[in-house]
């Protein structure tokens, strides 16, 4: 029975990845990215207040509220007047989408930067954020933090909470102050070009690719290399309608050629086959060891009575012993396709751990025609 769970197991995993190459079709826009269309990360420190004594009560989160006191006109007050659990110091991210333009809102994400508590009930202030540029993006309105967890703590210090309270995030929490246009288009020469990136880099892919664009559009795409293919705007298509243009480009299907690979995580027990794996013919052979161990205590009690110094002690003792039982060798035919590949490994009986450890052999044997990735 655990070797049939074992085998389920990697069935789910075979049934993941056991798409043959030659059924496999995707839309080109589900395998490549258009070069030049990307986000970008905007980060602020801000200050979340109101919370229920949850806060960090640090100088940090102190100091900061006194500037923007003073900033705003307010009478001077020192750090160590305004320092409180009631304040927290939080670092604010969002992502700049490539179309968000001024005036659109934008998710944010809040992560404490102290020792708060939970953020559960505090309001965000206002919140500069700024690219890697230094120039300023977005800012974040003031509004109620979402944590979507809770905490629930004793006057004893016992403690339960639910999810992470100290992260939350404000749906439409920031307003854009300044886009940064993507640019897809490249010109060069006197001609308009876009680039499409394969996101898994593959020679037959981008071949593949190439040629649908072509039976389109004749004489428009050409594959730079196994992650890249140029493709040339015809001049017979206007600005405004680029667009149109690139969507036609990405809605062409393709086969996808996969690569033989297997991939394995130890740490979980985790093994996916990629569709097209095969083992040449071999033979391998399982044995199981099993070792018991089983701790035990007795007594000493002397033998001769009133024996000078003797006393009765209770002594610890461990019993090993160690059994192995026969493993068996069982021919293993050369497979084309992952049904296959799964029903000989069925035929040994093998746990996902097995497994490993046969992969391993058989790649290091040379008889695995496919690349053996450990996570």
């Amino acid at each position: 029975m655990k070797a049939q769970s074992g085998m389920q197991k990697l069935a789910a995993a075979v049934c993941l990845a056991g798409w043959t190459a030659a059924a496999l079709a995707a839309r080109v826009a589900d395998i490549v990215q258009v070069h030049g269309i990307r986000g970008n990360p905007l980060f602020g420190t801000g200050l979340v207040v109101g919370l229920n004594g949850t806060g960090d009560g640090s100088m940090p989160s102190a100091q900061m509220l006194t500037s923007l006191l003073q900033r705003e006109g307010q009478v001077s007050l020192s750090p160590e007047m305004l320092q409180s659990e009631n304040i927290a110091l939080v670092m604010v991210t969002a992502e700049l989408g490539p179309w968000d333009r001024e005036g659109s809102l934008i998710d944010i994400h809040i992560s404490a930067l102290g020792p708060a508590k939970s953020l559960q009930g505090g309001t965000l202030l206002a919140t500069e954020l700024k690219g890697l540029d230094g120039e300023v993006y977005a800012v974040a309105r003031v509004a109620a933090v979402s944590t979507s967890s809770w905490t629930v703590e004793g006057k004893t210090g016992s403690k339960v909470a639910k999810n992470h309270p100290t992260v939350g995030r404000i749906p439409n929490g920031a307003y854009v102050e300044r886009a940064e246009t993507s640019r897809f288009v490249q010109l060069i020469g006197n001609q308009r070009y876009i680039t499409l990136s394969l996101r898994h880099h593959n020679f037959t892919t981008a071949q593949r690719i190439r040629a649908a664009i072509d039976r389109l559009y004749l004489d428009c795409a050409f594959a730079e290399d196994p992650g890249t293919i140029r493709v040339r705007i015809p001049d017979t298509v206007p600005d405004p309608d680029i667009l149109k243009f690139v969507d036609s480009l990405l809605q062409l299907e393709v086969e996808v050629d996969l690569p033989g690979i297997v991939v394995i995580n130890e740490r979980t027990g985790t093994i996916v086959v990629g569709g097209t794996v095969s083992i040449s013919e071999t033979a391998v052979a399982q044995g199981d060891l099993v070792v018991k161990i089983k701790e035990q205590q007795y007594v000493s009690q002397p033998t001769t009575p009133f024996t000078d110094s003797a006393t009765t002690a209770i002594i610890d003792d461990s019993a090993l012993s160690v059994e192995e039982r026969q493993g068996y060798l069982i021919p293993v035919p050369r497979t084309v396709t992952v049904e296959e590949l799964a029903r000989a490994l069925n035929a040994i009986g093998a746990s996902p751990r097995d497994l490993i450890s046969i992969f391993d052999a058989l790649n290091r044997a040379g008889a695995l025609q496919a690349r053996l990735e450990m996570m």
